[in-house]
């Protein structure tokens, strides 16, 4: 984990990616990449393009394509040397946790009943990093940001300000799918 937070710590873009993007992301001076459309007939090579590219890369198994959202669905990535997963699932954060994978669980504050929600996941001992979506709301930033997790802001980040209004109320990171912000 301590690897992980010194990458952020360094460059705190997230390459989010779907499989046309593995390529540019890997080529991003982003250190770690958000898989969002992992499959069962790429995730290896996935894996491995950005291993030897020097990438750290967690899966979003929920949005993979092929692969169990179960315990062996954890196991066959675990075996393809995957560093983490993404998950808005508890049951899945424990399985990878139990893996001594990475974990981010995923939250959604679209509201303030999903904000008590997601308040809740913080206490979850298996969940490394708390990932808040959508990532464009400061004040929910900083409300998890003195949790003592780590908090990534995800979803709807399209500028160099949303980056920079995320990192200021207490984010470590910000994922996107914008590519240009790769290079920030």
């Amino acid at each position: 984990m301590k690897e992980i937070m010194a990458l952020l710590e360094d460059f705190p873009v997230i390459a989010a990616v779907k499989d046309k993007n593995m390529h540019d992301a890997v080529s991003s001076p982003a250190s770690i990449i958000f898989d969002l459309g992992a499959n069962i007939n790429t995730v290896k090579d996935s894996i491995e393009l950005a291993h030897r590219n020097g990438k750290k890369i967690f899966v979003h198994i929920d949005l993979a394509e092929g692969i169990g959202k179960d315990r062996y669905g954890i196991d066959y990535l675990c075996s393809l040397g995957v560093d983490g997963i993404i998950s808005t699932r508890g049951n899945l954060i424990k399985a990878a946790k139990d893996k001594s994978l990475l974990t981010v669980k995923r939250v959604f504050t679209l509201d303030s009943q999903g904000v008590i929600s997601a308040m809740s996941d913080i206490d979850d001992p298996s969940a490394d990093i708390i990932e808040i979506m959508p990532g464009v709301i400061p004040k929910i930033i900083e409300r998890f940001a003195g949790s003592g997790k780590p908090i990534i802001a995800g979803g709807l980040i399209e500028s160099k300000s949303e980056i920079t209004a995320a990192l200021s109320h207490g984010a470590v990171a910000v994922s996107t799918g914008k590519k240009e912000l790769w290079y920030l």
